[in-house]
């Protein structure tokens, strides 16, 4: 067992959604030539809502503190927090200053700052684990049944996702594949971490667009699928693509009611279960 299996033993544990009471809305279900998907509450359960590095780890001190233990770390689990947050804080400052208005981190480099080590096999080792303590996750329901239609059918899918590299890891390790040959096709995977830029910026999904027209498919017959209305729906609405709002799990749903840009925007769908999707590769 490697050391990266070790810590996927220790911290993976079953999650289950839990439900939202919003109805799924599908009357405008078409028959879509390509899927885009976010991450994080969309096609995996996730404890934090989103991608956790930022998170404060007051309730899982505990583990945190063994974490350090082992990594030789003379640092407290609230220390380390207010540590990475600096440390983040201050690259994004610095991007900020360069024009990128929502820009993304490197975590690797964010923690080798932090933890002043640059062993990078090692460095990326805790920052699995840290992850893995602060944001458990675990595959949405129907993600399977999902995957297998669309590739079956041939429809291309690809993912737009605010990321670090274990957000990887982690999707192949559930799909016990790497991410093409679960049915996603590399051409249209954009991940924050190495695209410099994260949502609800305009930059991942207009590079979507632009890949997507290279296989000549248009924006307008692309669905893309996400669980907050400022990150997912309101970027890919203002480049052209057709949206689903996912509500399938009140941790992550994100409907920004009360946020302006997002008071009169609405979905073309909105979607409870990563099932209901299937009847858009054109089998409805």
């Amino acid at each position: 067992m490697t050391g990266k299996d070790t810590i996927y033993e220790r911290h993976i544990r079953p999650l289950a959604p839990i439900a939202t009471g919003v109805s799924p809305y599908l009357a405008k279900m078409d028959r879509f030539s390509a899927m885009l998907f976010d991450v994080y509450g969309t096609l995996l359960i996730s404890r934090a809502g989103d991608i956790g590095y930022d998170r404060e780890p007051t309730k899982v001190a505990n583990r945190l503190r063994h974490l350090l233990l082992r990594s030789g770390i003379n640092l407290t689990p609230d220390h380390l927090s207010d540590a990475l947050n600096l440390a983040i804080a201050r690259t994004h400052a610095i991007a900020r200053g360069q024009g990128i208005d929502f820009p993304e981190v490197d975590i690797v480099q964010v923690w080798q700052q932090v933890l002043g080590m640059d062993d990078l096999p090692l460095v990326k080792k805790f920052a699995l684990e840290y992850e893995l303590i602060v944001n458990p996750v675990y595959p949405m329901p129907g993600l399977e049944q999902l995957l297998i239609g669309f590739k079956n059918r041939k429809i291309p899918m690809g993912i737009i996702s605010n990321a670090q590299f274990y957000t990887v890891d982690v999707l192949e390790r559930f799909l016990g594949a790497t991410l093409e040959r679960g049915g996603f096709d590399h051409r249209l995977l954009f991940f924050s971490w190495r695209e410099g830029h994260a949502k609800p910026s305009t930059v991942m999904f207009k590079r979507a667009k632009e890949a997507l027209l290279g296989l000549g498919i248009p924006a307008g017959s692309v669905l893309v699928v996400g669980n907050d209305m400022r990150n997912d729906i309101l970027p890919a609405r203002a480049v052209g693509f057709k949206t689903a709002l996912f509500a399938g799990d009140r941790r992550s749903l994100r409907q920004r009611e009360s946020d302006d840009c997002c008071r009169d925007l609405s979905p073309d769908l909105i979607v409870t279960d990563l099932r209901q999707l299937i009847a858009g590769t054109g089998d409805s």
